[in-house]
């Protein structure tokens, strides 16, 4: 039987992602280099050393960026010191922020109008939670785990509510709710849930994937929480899964012996990458590809202000 790769679909790129690095792009071109970012644009490897070529300076503190400089965002979003430092500064903001992540940062502020405290799901130190948790000065909670909700002291257990990370697993999200929900009945939630529809279906295309497959090769930076989630997937799924930044990871150790191999890539990881791992694996032997049927996703986002002329 020869060796097949079966590619996950949806894969790779979402929506949030486009439009971020768009931005950047479209501020290169209307301003002219160097256009400053907050943080990785993305949790991307390829696609930060493809911008920093062209001109993009990657920062984390406000300071390294001169007074009147143009200044992006990253798509995880900032809190609200952030952006009040950045306008204090004099810095020309354009805020790639995921719409996905805006709509849980005024869920957030709406949480907090009707006085209530907000418990958090996500992971601790990543900056889409550190802009989330920013979004208000006090009573808010960090929980990662089951075991962190049954420790939570709260000042008032009638008057909570919660929200997450866009980019969690979808399963262990909804073991922490259940558990938020057993402990504290009153919990308000979000009208719709926060982790968004590309992380779901990237997730959903995986867990489809996994019962045809022996090996899943996961295309995504160590520090992309999304493609993280989808390398967990695949292994409670129980198949033998790697996470690779590029094909020049992959050990041929890892072929050995597999008939179908199952590739995906993380919203943040760009096609040419898995266009790559493809190549690499068809020199150790493999011998076709197939697309596995999955959602085709139609979802754009605007662009801010200000960036509607198209790059010359």
């Amino acid at each position: 039987m020869e060796k097949e790769i079966l590619l996950a679909q949806p894969r790779g790129f979402c929506a949030g992602v486009d439009r971020a690095i768009e931005i950047v792009e479209r501020a290169l071109a209307q301003f002219g280099a160097p256009v400053y970012v907050r943080h990785e644009i993305v949790h991307n490897a390829y696609v930060v050393e493809d911008l920093r070529a062209k001109g993009a300076i990657f920062i984390e503190d406000l300071a390294d960026a001169p007074s009147g400089s143009h200044l992006v965002f990253s798509a995880h979003g900032v809190s609200r010191a952030i952006k009040a430092e950045a306008e204090e500064r004099g810095l020309l903001v354009f805020d790639a922020t995921c719409p996905l992540v805006t709509k849980v940062h005024v869920e957030v502020a709406k949480m907090r109008d009707e006085n209530r405290e907000i418990i958090m799901i996500g992971h601790e130190g990543h900056p889409e939670v550190e802009g989330t948790m920013g979004q208000s000065d006090a009573g808010m909670y960090l929980v990662e785990t089951v075991e962190d909700v049954q420790t939570l002291e709260v000042k008032n257990p009638h008057r909570l509510a919660y929200v997450s990370q866009t980019t969690l697993s979808v399963d262990d999200t909804a073991e922490i709710i259940t558990a938020l929900r057993a402990r504290f009945p009153d919990i308000a939630e979000p009208k719709k849930g926060d982790i968004c529809y590309a992380t779901t279906n990237r997730q959903h295309a995986v867990k489809m994937m996994a019962p045809q497959v022996d090996l899943v090769i996961v295309v995504g930076s160590p520090s992309s929480s999304n493609s993280n989630r989808l390398r967990e997937v695949a292994q409670k799924n129980g198949v033998e899964s790697y996470m690779v930044d590029n094909a020049s990871q992959i050990d041929p150790a890892w072929v050995e012996g597999k008939q179908r191999i199952g590739v995906t890539a993380g919203a943040s990881a760009p096609e040419i990458l898995v266009e790559e791992v493809v190549a690499t694996l068809k020199s150790l032997g493999v011998k076709s590809v197939r697309e596995l049927d999955g959602v085709e996703e139609h979802v754009t986002f605007p662009l801010p202000k200000g960036l509607s002329a198209r790059p010359a």
